[in-house]
């Protein structure tokens, strides 16, 4: 089963069939929404909006373990994530889709862990994100930009222009305040994860305008399609069986 976590509309995308939605409870609290359960042709595929229905949840108050661990109750092996981020490389222009293949993590208050005690255990997180369900999406659309590093700060506020010329310094190619810990719950909990960065605009410092929300909000409508018939046309290309990295995460993992 795979899940997908994004904005709400997504799933509207084409093939997708509404078969239920599920409330769960989980011991972290409430996840930011109900799972809408459907499929994609043969591929059951369960959707969670991120930061809720209404968009009312910011990015630092985002439960990230009840909405991991919710998918893992259902069943879910693999979770695709959906994020609107700021460009830092100046290839980058609004609109591009990227698939990033690196994290660096500035974030500060989130609970970062399912291993708070008394378990101790690091995972491995070299490569942040499945190779398996990359190699499926680069497949299917030749413009998709192949890698990049995703720079997760706190929010909810937008950046400097003196951070963003720092993180460009450090390697980030791309800015964004929801990866972070998602991506590393999803690795504790054995599961597979992509992350979709659709990028809406330039960074602070980059453009020589105000930064606003709306532009955001405008440049995600416009690639709304795009990214809904990436995710309808990838989902049936990723294998059934899952031969990455990912499933033995917890392997030699626990002190």
């Amino acid at each position: 089963m795979i899940g997908v976590i994004g904005g709400s509309g997504l799933y509207e995308i084409p093939g997708f069939s509404i078969i239920d939605k599920i409330k769960i409870e989980t011991p972290y609290g409430d996840p930011s929404d109900v799972f809408i359960m459907g499929s994609i042709g043969e591929r059951k595929v369960v959707f969670l909006s991120r930061h809720g229905q209404h968009h009312d949840i910011p990015p630092h108050r985002v439960n990230y373990r009840a909405n991991v661990w919710g998918f893992r109750t259902l069943g879910v092996k693999r979770i695709i994530a959906v994020n609107a981020v700021g460009g830092i490389n100046d290839r980058y222009r609004p609109g591009d889709i990227v698939l990033p293949d690196q994290i660096i993590d500035f974030t500060k208050t989130r609970a970062q862990s399912f291993y708070d005690g008394p378990r101790v255990v690091h995972i491995d997180f070299t490569e942040p994100y499945c190779k398996e369900m990359r190699e499926a999406f680069l497949s299917i659309d030749e413009q998709i930009i192949n890698g990049g590093t995703y720079v997760c700060t706190e929010g909810p506020r937008l950046e400097t222009a003196g951070e963003i010329r720092f993180y460009k310094s450090i390697g980030a190619d791309m800015v964004g305040m929801t990866q972070m810990p998602e991506a590393a719950l999803a690795r504790e909990a054995t599961l597979c994860y992509l992350c979709i960065a659709v990028i809406t605009n330039y960074a602070a410092g980059i453009s020589r305008t105000k930064l606003t929300t709306t532009e955001v909000v405008e440049t995600m409508k416009k690639s709304t399609e795009r990214v809904k018939q990436l995710l309808s046309s990838a989902i049936d290309l990723i294998p059934s069986e899952r031969h990455c990295i990912c499933k033995d995460s917890l392997k030699d993992a626990e002190l």
